[in-house]
């Protein structure tokens, strides 16, 4: 079970869980048009690889091992992200199998029904 964590809530979660790195699974043309979460300036460590590609959204055969050339150790803890959790989820469960442990940010960059996202959260981009 991936565990979900809101946009509004990261600011506190990483203050318990500091040993955290964020991976932002959105296409380039996403972070291109719409914006990049920087994570950095609250202390996470911020990483983009995209999960699919193209309006298409065609799967990235070599998202896992393109991953694991990112070098992040196992004892991190994945904060997974896209345009509004979909996609994060899948991210996620990949990386579990591959005994990474992650979690979802449950409303992404930009929000979903049920929660606004990172970047009406004022959280840093």
């Amino acid at each position: 079970m991936i565990k979900q964590i809101p946009s509004k809530e990261i600011t506190d979660y990483l203050k318990k869980n500091p040993k955290c790195v964020l991976l932002d699974v959105r296409t380039k043309e996403e972070w291109d048009t719409i914006g990049k979460p920087n994570g950095e300036k609250i202390g996470l460590k911020t990483h983009f690889l995209s999960i699919q590609f193209g309006d298409e959204r065609i799967f990235n055969e070599n998202f896992v091992q393109e991953f694991k050339n990112l070098n992040i150790s196992q004892d991190h803890e994945i904060l997974t992200m896209c345009r509004s959790g979909g996609r994060s989820q899948a991210a996620a469960e990949l990386l579990t199998r591959e005994n990474y442990t992650c979690s979802n940010i449950s409303d992404g960059f930009e929000g979903n029904q049920e929660n606004v996202g990172w970047k009406k959260c004022d959280l840093p981009c």
